[in-house]
Parts: C-alpha cells; structure tokens; sequence
C-alpha cells in the first residue's frame, strides 16, 4: 500500500513540476428540449505550484525508500 502511495505522490509531483497543475474537461448540458440537447465544454485547471509539486515527488521518493527497509 506504501508503494501505491510513494508512486501517486511522485506522479502528482511531477505533474506539478513539468505542468504546473492538472487539466481536464467537463461537458455541462445546456439545452434539453425533446429531442434537441446543446451540451458546453469546458475546461478547468486545477493549480499546482511547482513547489508543491517538488515537495511531493520528493515525499512520494522518501515513501518508496521507506518502504524498501
């Protein structure tokens, strides 16, 4: 269960470090009328400060290495 938990930080960590966040889409229904349906996309940024990210792949590596012993 460590080991999951050391690889999710170093993945965030990174993302927070090369990214700057994390970026997704979601679809909001607009319209739905009978047979006619307008749907929005949209886009979102969920921010990450490359700080943070250092200090959760340098977290996730010392989980890892916990672990190890």
């Amino acid at each position: 269960m460590n080991k999951v938990f050391g690889i999710v930080l170093i993945a965030f960590g990174l993302i927070g470090v090369i990214w700057g966040g994390i970026q997704y889409t979601s679809e909001k229904r607009i319209l739905d009328v009978g047979p006619i349906h307008a749907t929005k996309t949209e886009h979102h940024t969920m921010p990450l400060p490359p700080v943070a990210g250092a200090i959760l792949l340098v977290g996730g590596v010392v989980v890892l290495a916990a672990n190890r012993h």
